[in-house]
């Protein structure tokens, strides 16, 4: 942990694998407190393993973000796990999400778009809704966008429901940047780059350890003057 960093209380949504598991260590490594959550907490070994090397700093909860009965079972168990009586989250990063691959135009079915939008969309907003009394004054919540969402590098009939979703996510980013700004809470819109995960698929050009890294770098120096933004792994700013 650097001299100069003041640990965190962090909650990772999708950290059971990939990009959030990642998410996970880093923190961790810095010396950050941190929440991790899964749709299914006894079937995530990696994470549980982390648990069993860190306890007390990492605490495994159950999140299924496209389900607001489980925002409220979550919030139920905040208090247990949060260090300190009247504690608040400072980092949530948002970073559940879904990707249906071999879509094609006239084949996109409803249960997709569905499942998309309740995952990607409105269940991190309504989490991040959920948990605002929950967050520090001057917290960050950054929300894992993608380049595919933004309107203006659209070249073909690619992965719709996903970049439909990411395209109303950003929407929800900066409509949740206006909601917090008088709390001093900043809200980005982050992608993570082509990356080394499950999601990734074949081809992916970035390991999870770099986008990581670069994204923890991105959060670390947000200022007010950022939220609402949509920027890049690289801090560099994004079209929508």
């Amino acid at each position: 942990m650097s001299p100069a960093h003041r640990p965190r209380r962090v909650l990772v949504t999708g950290a059971s694998r990939g990009i959030g598991l990642e998410f996970v260590r880093q923190l961790l490594a810095r010396g950050d407190h941190v929440i991790a959550t899964a749709r299914h907490p006894g079937r995530a070994q990696a994470l549980n393993h982390l648990a069993g090397e860190h306890p007390g700093r990492l605490h495994v909860l159950p999140l299924d973000v496209a389900d607001p009965k489980s925002h409220a079972e979550l919030v139920r168990e905040l208090p247990l796990v949060l260090d300190g009586d009247g504690a608040r989250l400072n980092l949530l990063i948002n970073n559940a999400g879904v990707l249906h691959s071999g879509e094609r135009f006239g084949h996109v079915p409803l249960a997709q778009m569905d499942d998309s939008l309740r995952t990607n969309v409105t269940g991190p907003f309504l989490l991040t809704q959920t948990l605002a009394e929950h967050l520090a004054d001057g917290a960050v919540v950054a929300n894992l966008s993608s380049i595919l969402g933004s309107i203006a590098r659209v070249d073909g009939f690619h992965t719709p429901s996903y970049a439909i979703s990411k395209a109303a996510q950003n929407m929800a980013t900066v409509l949740l940047a206006q909601g917090l700004s008088e709390r001093g809470i900043v809200v980005l819109a982050l992608h993570p780059g082509w990356v080394q995960t499950d999601m990734g698929g074949d081809g992916a050009q970035i390991a999870a350890e770099q986008s990581v890294a670069g994204l923890l770098k991105v959060i670390g120096n947000a200022t007010q003057a950022d939220s609402g933004h949509y920027i890049d792994w690289q801090g560099a700013p994004l079209p929508w």
